[in-house]
């Protein structure tokens, strides 16, 4: 079985080797990989992988960034 959110962390680092200078062209994979984290979290509070972020850096990113207005 796969990492969860492998595909969404692969995603993000492709993004910022192809946009070194310009990271905030990624926003929308990191918040996708964020979103992949939170949910996998929500159902499994013990769950790991290696593509996240500790559960407490996810909700904190989440909250800093409720609607995705800021990622823009």
């Amino acid at each position: 079985m796969s990492e969860p959110c492998q595909a969404e962390a692969c995603s993000l680092q492709t993004c910022l080797n192809k946009n070194t200078y310009k990271p905030e062209k990624c926003n929308e994979r990191l918040r996708a990989l964020y979103q992949c984290c939170q949910g996998m979290y929500d159902n499994n509070s013990d769950a790991t992988s290696t593509a996240c972020p500790m559960a407490s850096v996810v909700k904190r990113w989440m909250k800093d960034h409720p609607d995705g207005k800021k990622d823009k």
